[in-house]
């Protein structure tokens, strides 16, 4: 099926008589006959629903959908894009354990890595994307365990180089998370790229709307965990919680981690998306393809116009010819750079400021990616826990204002903005 088709009839073919949408499993627990059938779900030596903290399935239907769109082998929804990135990463990093990571990502995830998971015991070093090979070459240690990026990062808009960093990093073993929540699959599919692992804030532009919290993550099933045993023991050695189960000899190159994730973060830390976020999040995707195209599109009209403004200082839009990353948005984003773009005005930070006050048709608001235009200077809200240093390593200036482009009329959101600016 094609991206379009995927979006809309990816949970599967309904039997006769069922219903068509997924339906709501609202419910915490499930009944069975025999305690030993139960025991083999406990085992994962059989496959089935007991307790909705593990697993539940409208949850289990949404992420196939969403595995599908990626082009991956196995997928899994959590309670928030935040808890996304923390199973995704300590699925292979434990204490004792190094990440590398580049410096321009999402500022919760830059402190998840930074303080929370430095904490728990998780190295990390950051690099610049646009450093030479040699350098990031140098950043990776015999214990680092995963690479992370941001295909398109937030709110510094820089177009990872995915096929770059897929090289580099399985020079040295070692696979490739990066977040996707951007572009979301319709406009980039990071497994064709090299890239084994996604992660997606699915309150975003998967959902759409800014009605349900979520996160989702996505296995390619391509990076061979047996290639590097020594390096990931919890996937290739026994594990004593299961009483000695290998997940790459039960669930094989394509299942093991996503199981894994399942039978002891899930288990343990319990971070389950409620059934009827799920479903939700499975409304939002019907029209997922129809909106990022429209996102996009509105996006470079009002980048194009901003940059003409007098007022303007400068304005980062990936497909702007004048960006430095245009030419890698025309390889890995041909069909559009989502709606998410950031400008500073001659005024500076004070005139961010003042002008963001300014807006009636744009609101002031932490999120971004849905239907309704959003404006945020990220310095002052969702970076704000970074130091001067960190900011500008993570792209951000204080004068930054990041607009998210809704699906409102174009031509009244240049309105809006062009009556803000004049005043």
């Amino acid at each position: 099926m094609k991206q379009g088709t995927i979006c809309i009839q990816g949970c599967g073919r309904p039997k006769e008589g069922e219903p068509r949408q997924a339906p709501i499993v609202q419910s915490t627990t499930f009944r069975y006959d025999t305690s030993d059938a139960m025991g083999r779900l406990f085992n994962l030596e059989a496959s089935g629903y007991f307790y909705s903290r593990l697993c539940n399935p409208t949850n289990d239907t949404v992420a196939r959908k969403i595995t599908a769109l990626e082009g991956g082998t196995a997928g899994l929804l959590t309670s928030s894009g935040q808890a996304a990135i923390f199973y995704a990463l300590f699925n292979l990093a434990n204490a004792g354990d190094h990440i590398v990571a580049s410096s321009t990502i999402y500022g919760g995830a830059y402190n998840l890595i930074a303080t929370t998971m430095k904490k728990m015991g998780v190295d990390v070093t950051f690099i610049e994307p646009d450093w030479s090979d040699d350098q990031i070459n140098a950043a990776f240690r015999p214990n680092t365990k995963v690479f992370y990026g941001e295909t398109l990062a937030n709110p510094a808009l820089v177009v990872l180089d995915l096929e770059r960093f897929a090289k580099i990093a399985h020079s040295h073993g070692v696979p490739v998370v990066v977040d996707n929540t951007f572009p979301t699959p319709i406009n980039c599919r990071p497994f064709e790229w090299g890239v084994d692992i996604s992660v997606h804030s699915t309150s975003k532009y998967l959902d759409g709307h800014a009605a349900a919290v979520g996160g989702a993550i996505v296995d390619s099933g391509n990076f061979d965990w047996n290639a590097h045993k020594d390096k990931f023991p919890g996937l290739t050695e026994p594990d004593p919680s299961y009483h000695g189960l290998v997940y790459t000899e039960r669930f094989g190159q394509g299942g093991a981690y996503i199981t894994k994730i399942v039978a002891q973060l899930m288990r343990d830390i319990g971070a389950q998306p409620g059934p009827l976020n799920s479903f939700i999040l499975n409304l939002g995707l019907e029209s997922l393809h129809l909106r990022i195209k429209r996102h996009s599109e509105s996006a470079q009209t009002i980048a194009e116009w901003l940059e003409k403004h007098p007022r303007v200082a400068w304005v980062n839009y990936p497909g702007l010819k004048s960006s430095k990353y245009y030419d890698l948005a025309q390889k890995y984003l041909p069909n559009g750079c989502s709606g998410v773009l950031t400008f500073g005005l001659k005024d500076g930070r004070d005139g961010a400021h003042a002008v963001m006050s300014k807006f009636q048709r744009i609101y002031i608001a932490t999120h971004v990616a849905d239907a309704q235009s959003s404006v945020l200077n990220p310095a002052n809200t969702t970076h704000r826990q970074l130091t001067d240093a960190e900011l500008l390593e993570a792209g951000v200036t204080p004068d930054m204002i990041r607009l998210s482009v809704g699906l409102e009329d174009t031509e009244d959101l240049i309105q809006d903005l062009e009556t803000a600016l004049a005043q």
